[in-house]
């Protein structure tokens, strides 16, 4: 079952959701990419438009998206609290101070980068503001940067062990419900939830401006290469802009996260809870 429901979701459609994470330092007034903003509304309004007119061909398609929104909040909500709490227990409370170490949704989803999930299929929370000079002294500023920013993805991947445990011992202890209409859909949708957390991981751990990614490879970098990185930061974001709106992106994300999946799935349901058919 968790088999056929995985290659259901990677082919309906090159149904994929990226969830942009970042967090602010002293450029918070940078919303999104650090030049114009025009041009990433007007690709994203158009992206906007695509995927709207694929849906009025096919309502259908729809119903992944769907599926899939509850994890979404999940995601967004548990990835930004990760951010939160990280950079919290390294002595900055700045988070703290505007109510972000909070598992209340609303916290941490933006609207706009909310409806842009659904309609363009690339969205993202608000993003969590620090201070690294609140950082304590027992690591160097840009290490406790990296641990603010490795926090979110790590998450993801808490999240998706969570959802394929859930999944399992539904399996195990409630089959007959798992076998409903009702129970199908739940399986579906904490399928799904797992497959877009690993996703949500994978992605922002892309090396690339705005990710966070970036900030964990910032950290491993010689004086001398962080200078270059700074002064071509702008570079690297059309670099990313370009992998994302080729596709390239999705085609070398998606065979990683059916990867983790299929590892994972195998992992839990088949030496945790000894499911025949993945032992």
């Amino acid at each position: 079952m968790l088999h056929k429901l995985k290659i259901f979701y990677f082919k309906t459609g090159n149904f994929v959701l990226y969830l942009l994470s970042k967090t602010w330092g002293k450029d918070r007034n940078r919303m999104f990419f650090n030049f114009d903003k025009k041009y990433t509304y007007i690709i994203l309004a158009i992206l906007v438009l695509m995927n709207l007119t694929s849906y009025l061909a096919n309502p259908t398609s729809l119903i992944p998206l769907l599926l899939t929104v509850p994890g979404v909040i999940i995601i967004i909500t548990f990835h930004e609290f990760a951010h939160a709490d990280a950079a919290d227990k390294l002595w900055d409370d700045t988070p703290r101070n505007q109510g972000r170490l909070s598992l209340n949704p609303i916290s941490h989803l933006d609207p706009v980068g909310f409806i842009l999930l659904l309609f363009a299929h690339i969205g993202w929370g608000k993003p969590v503001e620090i201070n690294p000079r609140n950082f304590n002294r027992k690591r160097s500023m840009t290490a406790s940067e990296a641990i603010v920013s490795i926090a979110g993805p790590a998450m993801n991947f808490v999240l998706a062990i969570v959802f394929l445990c859930i999944m399992c011992l539904l399996y195990k202890i409630a089959l007959p419900f798992c076998m409903t209409t009702t129970g199908s859909f739940l399986m579906i949708a904490l399928e799904m939830a797992s497959i877009v957390n690993i996703g949500q991981g994978l992605f922002n751990l892309i090396p690339l401006p705005p990710l966070d990614g970036s900030k964990v490879l910032y950290n491993f970098l010689s004086f001398n290469a962080k200078t270059w990185f700074k002064e071509h930061e702008q570079i690297f974001y059309i670099i990313f802009l370009a992998i994302w709106i080729s596709g390239v992106a999705g085609r070398i994300i998606s065979p990683l996260i059916e990867l983790v999946y299929s590892e994972l799935s195998w992992l839990i349901a088949g030496l945790l809870f000894r499911i025949p058919m993945f032992q």
